[in-house]
């Protein structure tokens, strides 16, 4: 029989196995011929020996189940035998619990009378040792071991403190003993200083756990400061000495004092005091009273660099309230500089801003001109804008705008500076002021000192009316000015507004900045206008419109015309270029109108004939097509209104009144359609007033 147990049963496997074992049960081609009556018999037998099998398993699969269930009890009542036997000795457990708590509360009521007893004798026999003590410095002699021996420092500090404060009711001993006491402390300081100099962290630790209760104890403190700081500043950088001395000494200095935070504090108030101060003293001293310049740089990174230190100092414990201890420090240091910084530093600014823009003026070989402000000023500009008299001599520039992107930046750059050590070196409260006074000398020498006084140079580079030459320059001045003033803007809200931008200052300085650009495009917009005006005054003649020979007019458009629009083409191109944003749109709607209220003013300056109107009517249609490069609504509309008030000059006087009522006039005032009316050469003739009346 086979052994079922070898690997998992299979059972055709097992019939296909007993079927090639058996003689006569092999299929065709074997070498005995297929016998199913031998294969029949093999299988009974074998059912036979399997039934056996199957019986003698079984039989002993049943025992095995006994043996179980027998053993199963056997444990079962095992495991009951030990649970009883837990549950006694846990109950024993108990018992020598509550035993224990007994013998205990009784060690304890004995201890404490023990104690009762113990203290007062041992009360008792100290009083009776500080007795003893006491009459030897009655007696003069000090005989016990402990001032004798050098080694029983210790126990000698202990008796000496309290008979220094036993002594001071008995004068006749009093002198001794606060002499063996200050005896005993001079002994115990140089042992510290001793200990600290071999590194002994232990013995310092005992010596001035000692000394705590001697009035000499802030000496040991001292010493220990002082002895701290020997080779600590060798280097030239007293800021980083003094960082490192103050992160080594909070390293150790728990481990010897019980009042590190107050030893600490007195080491970094030692050092401000004394290295520190005496550090910028000789930085600034000697050149506070020659250069300015290098007095507020040292100045700037002295304090930079003090509250920096102060800053790494914050991360140790120096008490309740660091941040006013640190901050008292700092300003020992600082107050007698501080408290007229800002006069230097506005000093200083101005006279550098000067220089800077003398030494450029000097590189062009300029000599600045003064410019008139004032009244008469105004009143001169006025006169000059509605007349084109000429009230003054024109300057020839040469084509220099005077005005510098190097200038700009050294000048910016400098105030850049100035803002920053403003909001270093101010006292808050001060620096919204302070921030102002800065604001309003840049405003001073960049925006009236340079770029004003450009613009002024520049109109007054213009060429008066009764010139031929046409000077378009005025182009670049305006492109420059718009540039610079970007920079200035930039500064204003990147340096600026973060000093002052929660004080009343604000308003202040945004009214001041409103009142420069304001200043600054009426004059942009003067210059303009003066160029248009110079260029129609110089080309426009008054045979233009009222041509000698109306029948041999060969041009399209005016010379005038062609001028006034390649300049303003030039200047559009310049605005968008030089500007973005809602800023082009802005400009152009200025100069658009501007251009219009010009052109319509010109143009009531002239008397036409018929085909001089015609050439009126082809002029405007060219400052028409010149407007839509401007990409604004109103100035398009603007001159379309201006090209249908020039169809007034030629229309028959029959279809005059018609034309009024057109969309584009319909709206208009009629004393503006009666003015453009005037202006042609028939208008005194009795049929056309007939008409338009």
């Amino acid at each position: 029989m086979e052994n079922f147990t070898d690997e998992p049963f299979v059972a055709d496997e097992y019939i296909e196995r007993l079927v090639w074992r058996t003689p006569g049960g092999g299929s065709r081609g074997g070498p005995e011929a297929f016998d199913p009556k031998r294969l029949l018999e093999e299988f009974v037998n074998h059912i036979q020996e399997l039934q056996i099998m199957d019986e003698r398993i079984q039989r002993k699969v049943e025992k095995l189940e006994q043996q179980c269930q027998k053993e199963a009890k056997e444990f079962a009542k095992k495991v009951q035998e030990l649970q009883k036997s837990n549950q006694v000795a846990f109950q024993h457990f108990q018992e020598l619990d509550e035993h224990i708590s007994y013998v205990a509360t009784k060690v304890c009521h004995l201890g404490d009378q023990l104690e009762g007893v113990n203290t007062p004798r041992q009360r008792a026999v100290e009083a009776q040792k500080l007795m003893k003590y006491f009459n030897e410095f009655l007696d003069g002699e000090l005989k016990s071991d402990v001032f004798t021996n050098s080694e029983k420092i210790k126990e000698a500090a202990d008796i000496i403190q309290k008979l220094h404060l036993i002594a001071q009711e008995f004068s006749e001993v009093k002198s001794k003993i606060a002499s063996k006491y200050h005896d005993l402390e001079c002994q115990l300081i140089q042992e510290f200083t001793s200990a600290q100099r071999r590194g002994e962290i232990s013995r310092m630790r005992e010596v001035a756990a000692v000394l705590l209760h001697f009035k000499g104890y802030s000496h040991c403190v001292d010493v220990y400061i002082k002895q701290c700081q020997e080779g600590a500043f060798l280097r030239n950088d007293v800021f980083e000495d003094a960082a490192i001395l103050c992160q080594r000494v909070n390293k150790q200095v728990g481990d010897i004092f019980s009042n590190p935070e107050t030893v600490l504090a007195k080491l970094i108030q030692n050092v401000f005091e004394i290295k520190l101060q005496s550090f910028v003293k000789d930085q600034l001293e000697e050149c506070r009273k020659f250069d300015a310049e290098q007095y507020l740089k040292n100045l700037y990174d002295l304090y930079t660099r003090t509250t920096n230190l102060s800053s790494k100092l914050m991360e140790f414990n120096l008490g309740t309230d660091k941040q006013t201890f640190l901050s008292k420090l700092i300003k020992s240091i600082f107050v007698s500089y501080l408290e007229n910084y800002i006069e230097v530093e506005t000093g200083y600014l101005k006279s550098r801003s000067a220089m800077i823009l003398q030494r450029y003026y000097d590189s062009k070989n300029h000599q600045k001109r003064s410019i008139g402000t004032g009244g008469i000023q105004d009143l001169k500009e006025r006169i000059r804008q509605r007349t084109n008299l000429p009230l003054g001599p024109s300057i020839d520039t040469h084509g220099e705008t005077f005005l510098s992107q190097e200038v700009v930046v050294n000048l910016l750059q400098e105030t850049k500076q100035a803002f920053e050590r403003c909001h270093r070196l101010s006292d808050p409260s001060d620096l919204p002021r302070n921030a102002f006074r800065v604001f309003t000398i840049l405003v001073e020498f960049l925006c009236i000192e340079h770029i004003d006084y450009a613009l002024e140079t520049g109109l007054a580079g213009i060429p008066s009316s009764d010139s031929r030459n046409a000077n378009l320059y005025f182009l670049d001045v305006v492109q420059q000015a718009n540039t610079i003033f970007h920079l200035f803007d930039k500064q204003f809200n990147d340096h600026l507004m973060p000093l002052i931008s929660s004080s009343p200052k604000l308003s202040e300085c945004l009214q001041k900045k409103k009142e420069i650009i304001e200043q600054m495009e009426m004059k942009l917009d003067t210059g303009i206008d003066r160029q248009m005006k110079h260029i129609l005054a110089a080309e426009q003649k008054k045979t233009d419109f009222k041509p000698e020979d109306e029948n041999n007019v060969l041009i399209q458009y005016t010379n005038a015309c062609v001028k006034v629009c390649a300049y303003v083409r030039k200047q559009v191109e310049k605005i968008k270029n030089s500007m973005d944003g809602k800023n082009v749109d802005t400009v152009l709607m200025e100069l658009g109108v501007r251009f219009h209220r010009l052109i319509y003013e010109h143009l009531q300056q002239y008397s036409y004939s018929c085909m001089g109107g015609m050439l009126a009517i082809c002029d405007v249609a060219e400052y028409r097509k010149c407007a839509k490069d401007f990409k604004i609504p109103l100035v398009l509309q603007l001159f379309d209104t201006l090209h249908a008030l020039c169809n007034l000059l030629v229309v028959a006087p029959d279809n005059l009144k018609q034309v009024c009522s057109g969309e584009q006039l319909a709206n208009l005032d009629k004393n503006i359609l009666h003015s453009f009316v005037q202006l042609r050469a028939d208008y005194r003739s009795a049929r056309l007033a007939r008409h338009f009346s």
